[in-house]
């Protein structure tokens, strides 16, 4: 789980305020980063934390938007640095995406593509979010996989993009458990919800 602009100190899970159970309770049956550099910015934090790597070092000196030509700001992470993702797909895991991605360049995330740079071309067999740095949380752009998609309902139909994704990664969880119940999986799932929670009109 990855959330934006929440602040290590925000949930009582790490010694915060806001009363957060749920995350208490996966963190116990999880794991958890303690000592991870965050770069201040979306891109390369999940750049980063995608690779294991240094984010000038997969190109991802700057947010997607800037991307550019200079070398460490391109906004493409290189084939020779895996995902986690993609490693663990190479050893038999199933492997899926949810909610904010803002690693491909902006220029390549219309519906024409190209994809390369996409998640599902980056070690993830499944995707459902956005791709650009924020999102509206009722009314977003999403995509599944590498094609454009409505939300599954309308604002007037109580529709929130948390949610959303929340049932979504559910659903995809639970067919998992059906059809491979002894294969294990890495699931990526990164809200939008705090960075970018713009008001409903």
């Amino acid at each position: 789980m990855l959330i934006d602009d929440a602040g290590p100190g925000l949930p009582t899970t790490f010694g915060g305020e806001v009363h957060t159970p749920t995350m208490d309770r996966i963190v116990k049956e999880g794991i958890t980063y303690n000592r991870f550099h965050t770069t201040a910015m979306c891109s390369p934090t999940r750049a980063s934390l995608l690779t294991g790597r240094n984010h000038h070092r997969v190109g991802n000196g700057q947010i997607a938007e800037l991307a550019n030509d200079w070398d460490g700001y391109s906004g493409r992470i290189p084939k020779s640095s895996a995902l986690q993702a993609e490693v663990l797909k190479d050893y038999g895991y199933s492997t899926a995406a949810w909610g904010k991605w803002h690693n491909t360049p902006a220029e390549e995330t219309t519906a024409a593509g190209p994809f390369e740079n996409w998640p599902t071309s980056l070690g993830f067999e499944y995707f459902y979010g956005f791709l650009a740095g924020e999102a509206s949380q009722y009314e977003p752009h999403l995509v599944r996989n590498t094609t454009v998609v409505t939300p599954p309902k309308t604002p007037e139909q109580g529709y929130h993009l948390s949610e959303d994704l929340a049932d979504d990664a559910i659903g995809w969880l639970r067919k998992h458990k059906a059809f491979a119940p002894d294969k294990p999986f890495y699931m990526y799932w990164a809200s939008g919800a705090i960075h970018g929670p713009p008001p409903r009109a």
